[in-house]
């Protein structure tokens, strides 16, 4: 089996979430603990299911969860922006990656399917 860093999806997850993380660092602190706290366990949650979804063959499941997740964490940046604890490039961003990797999960769930 090759390595996870052999498939598309987890190389540009992990750029985005290694991205969010550092964001995530320059939140107000009070936001550590609720928001902030809420979109790095998501972020590393998706991490989490690609990689197994890397290992198994029962894959559809495991990437429907992470296609609710990205749609979760979508939210979570939106809330983000609109508190301004985002400016309007971070969200851009931001959006962009969380489609790519939608886009791909998508893919990646049709060719699993009979």
């Amino acid at each position: 089996m090759p390595a996870p860093s052999a498939y598309p999806i987890f190389d540009d997850w992990y750029r985005t979430c290694d991205w969010i993380l550092q964001v995530c660092d320059r939140m107000p602190k009070h936001t550590r603990f609720t928001l902030n706290g809420r979109i790095i366990n998501t972020a590393l949650d998706i991490t989490a299911l690609i990689t197994e979804a890397i290992y198994t063959r029962e894959r559809e499941q495991l990437l429907q969860r992470v296609n609710l997740l990205l749609e979760q964490l979508r939210v979570l940046f939106r809330i983000s922006y609109d508190r301004r604890y985002i400016n309007s490039r971070q969200y851009e961003f931001v959006c962009e990656g969380l489609n790519r990797c939608g886009k791909m999960a998508g893919g990646w769930i049709k060719n699993t399917q009979p």
